[in-house]
């Protein structure tokens, strides 16, 4: 057998241009990682990844910018202040006539946030990302003790606004969710 055969680009006699095997090549590791991925993703996934790029595109923004690996808690923190810039739960302050009303008879001009449940979503998939793209869990920023604080600290402040009490759900065994009969507010 001779290795100067059309199978390889290398050292071949045929006058079959060394890109077409390359293209050849590529096409054929595309059809392979095409058959290995799934054609479409869940919505968790693709609210994972684009979590995921926005975060990493505010980190680019930053000045200077800040490499995915030089990442620290207080970025995160920075980051979830960010958004609430985009956010559409009203949130009362002390000093306004409605805070501690559900249900506010009027308009006033207290600022809209991000509701701590976005927020308490949101960071779990960029947790789950942050490990997913190579991060150890010991580094991971979005784990950190000082996130927890603060996404407990915007759960109180949001449902004392609001005058909507904290209950936290339990699991029963059958897998439904039951309100506990505490009315008041839960830090766990």
């Amino acid at each position: 057998m001779s290795s100067s055969g059309s199978h390889g680009a290398e050292g071949s006699s045929t006058n079959i241009p060394l890109d077409y095997h390359l293209q050849h090549q590529h096409q054929h590791q595309h059809q392979q990682l095409q058959q290995q991925s799934p054609v479409t993703l869940s919505r968790y996934e693709s609210q994972k990844r684009r979590d995921w790029n926005t975060f990493g595109q505010y980190l680019k923004n930053q000045r200077p910018p800040v490499a995915l690996s030089q990442c620290n808690c207080n970025h995160v923190l920075d980051f979830l202040r960010y958004l609430d810039q985009f956010g559409k739960t009203k949130v009362h302050l002390q000093g306004c006539m409605f805070y501690g009303q559900p249900e506010p008879p009027a308009p006033c001009t207290c600022p809209l946030r991000q509701a701590w449940g976005s927020l308490d979503a949101l960071i779990g998939r960029l947790r789950a990302a942050y490990e997913e793209n190579g991060g150890s869990p010991e580094t991971n920023p979005f784990a950190s003790g000082s996130i927890r604080v603060y996404l407990r600290e915007v759960r109180e402040c949001q449902a004392k606004a609001r005058g909507i009490p904290y209950k936290k759900k339990k699991k029963t065994p059958k897998g439904n969710l039951e309100e506990s009969s505490t009315s008041s507010i839960h830090f766990s």
